[in-house]
């Protein structure tokens, strides 16, 4: 498999608390990856220090061959690493065409055209379509983003992390919050656009019926360090996970 981001020794610290300890990871190209972990793991700083959102306090982080460790967020954007958050981000008063046309025009380089009305960039207004139908929300264009399901804002807030067209897209936790009709309706439209699109997905998740579901490649993370790593049957039979989860549902039980 093609290798799209790898990382050398990702160090970082919150005082004395190790949140990333030496992490070794590589994401090939057209896998979808799960990270799992008990509360506190170090899931979310990871993806926060490969997406520019902070900072590492050592240790290398490449993507496509080229090292990329304190890049900005808006130059990893233009590179094609994009994510969503655990908190909604969305525009609750703007439309659900809107909503899309907003970071398109800004990657296109249009947002600052004060005076030509939206309307007017064809070009972005059709990538606005073309998104709107791979979301599956093409019905739901002009109702305002506020008014929707929690499901269909997230599935929303998805469009917005795809619409810079990534080739690297980590959702951190998709379907918090969410009913299972709701959940089941946007795992099947992750795995879709994972075998649709040429967006590589890493997701962070809790629920373990999504993880197994949905999974070519499940990485655990434990104190700031990947404890395994490998396909879900791997991941089942791994008995140091299992020592892990002690205390908690073992929640691979009769999977």
């Amino acid at each position: 498999m093609q290798e799209l981001l790898r990382t050398e020794k990702l160090r970082k610290y919150f005082g004395v608390v190790s949140a990333a300890d030496d992490v070794n990871l590589t994401i090939e190209k057209g896998r979808l990856t799960s990270v799992i972990g008990p509360n506190g793991a170090g899931k979310t700083t990871l993806i926060n220090l490969l997406t520019g959102n902070i900072l590492p306090d050592s240790g290398k982080v490449f993507f496509n061959g080229e090292e990329i460790t304190r890049l900005p967020i808006h130059k990893r954007v233009k590179k094609g690493i994009c994510r969503s958050f655990q908190i909604m981000n969305i525009f609750p008063k703007l439309s659900v065409y809107e909503n899309l046309q907003i970071p398109i025009l800004s990657y296109l380089n249009r947002s600052m055209r004060f005076y030509r009305p939206a309307h007017c960039h064809i070009d972005a207004n059709e990538r606005v379509d073309q998104l709107l139908q791979e979301i599956g929300m093409t019905d739901k264009r002009d109702l305002l983003a506020g008014t929707l399901s929690h499901g269909d804002q997230r599935l929303l807030e998805i469009g917005l992390a795809m619409a810079p067209e990534p080739k690297l897209l980590f959702l951190d936790e998709p379907t918090a919050g969410m009913n299972p009709v709701e959940r089941v309706r946007v795992l099947e439209n992750i795995r879709r656009l994972s075998i649709e699109k040429e967006s590589t997905f890493v997701i962070v998740e809790h629920d373990m019926d999504i993880v197994f579901s949905l999974s070519d490649r499940i990485v655990v993370l434990h104190r700031g360090q990947i404890l395994a790593d490998g396909t879900p049957e791997e991941i089942k039979g791994n008995e140091d996970v299992r020592k892990v989860y002690l205390g908690e549902e073992i929640f691979w039980e009769n999977k």
